[in-house]
């Protein structure tokens, strides 16, 4: 990787990611070949925002490599409030050899890789999720053997998720489909990035608002939670608003036969996906939480030698 942080997909190129895939296979095969490949580094996790699978891929794979993790609450820091993020960076690179961090604003991610002097990667912002993407795209890698030319589509909001997966199909040459009722399109800038890197490889990225238009002929169909952490006041207007774009049995058999159901994690079943598509033989839901251990250990691998 030519950065020294981690903070959205488009921080690497195409060719990077693919490196970083083949990495992260090998880790995956070969854990003891890499065991003490980060020995005696230390790496900061700051969550402002709980979560399952980051909180344990980043822990247990920093010590898979050898090193160790401190885990940090907004008890101790409450960034720009108890402490500036100036501030916390500063401490941090005097102690650690690497942050991760989980916020609510993506500015808080861009200034602690400004301030501080060692490699930060971000565990998720409101306007990015790079290392979900990273895991996905690496799943379907694995099970379909090729990622170039493939038809991707997100249905539901049209979130950092959403901002991220366009990002790196743009980067890798898979067509990105969004599918979201009106209203609740991606960011602006996040279409118009994804749009300009899908020119250098020939992919496309579409917004529609229709969830059968949306997957027609789809090999992977994605789908998140209508309501993200931070908008639980919103919750029974978006599900009005998203009932239409539930994933469901009906709604898979728009794509191909042989389509991928993804989902990030954890799921409201019922709502967003129903049981028959996320436990069915199209599922790679826990493939995916899998291989965010995997592929956050081949870049933390290379930030922090």
């Amino acid at each position: 990787m030519k950065s020294s942080d981690f903070l959205t997909v488009r921080d690497m190129t195409g060719k990077e990611i693919l490196a970083t895939f083949a990495l992260a296979r090998s880790m995956k095969a070969h854990r003891k070949k890499y065991a003490n490949s980060l020995k005696g580094q230390t790496l900061a996790l700051i969550f402002e925002k709980p979560s399952l699978r980051t909180r344990t891929s980043f822990d247990v794979g920093i010590q898979q490599l050898g090193g160790f993790s401190l885990y940090l609450t907004p008890a101790e820091i409450n960034l720009g409030k108890r402490e500036s993020v100036y501030d916390v960076a500063k401490n941090l690179e005097r102690m650690v050899q690497g942050i991760m961090i989980r916020t609510y604003s993506h500015q808080i991610v861009v200034d602690m890789a400004k301030y501080a002097g060692i490699p930060v990667i971000n565990g998720l912002t409101d306007y990015s999720h790079p290392c979900q993407a990273m895991a996905d795209f690496m799943t379907v890698q694995e099970k379909k053997k090729k990622l170039k030319g493939l038809k991707l589509c997100f249905v539901g909001d049209g979130n950092n998720v959403a901002h991220s997966l366009m990002f790196a199909g743009a980067r890798l040459g898979v067509n990105v489909t969004v599918a979201c009722p009106a209203g609740y399109e991606p960011n602006a800038t996040a279409i118009e990035e994804a749009t300009m890197d899908a020119e250098q490889t020939g992919a496309s990225i579409e917004i529609v608002h229709d969830p059968a238009m949306g997957v027609k002929g789809a090999d992977v169909v994605y789908t998140d939670v209508w309501a993200s952490m931070g908008q639980e006041a919103e919750a029974e207007a978006r599900r009005k608003a998203f009932l239409p774009f539930q994933v469901n049995a009906a709604l898979m058999a728009q794509a191909k036969k042989d389509a991928l159901f993804m989902h990030c994690l954890p799921a409201h079943r019922g709502d967003e996906v129903t049981n028959e598509v996320i436990d069915s033989k199209q599922s790679v839901v826990f493939d995916e939480a899998e291989n965010r251990l995997h592929v956050q250990k081949a870049i933390m691998y290379q930030l922090m030698r």
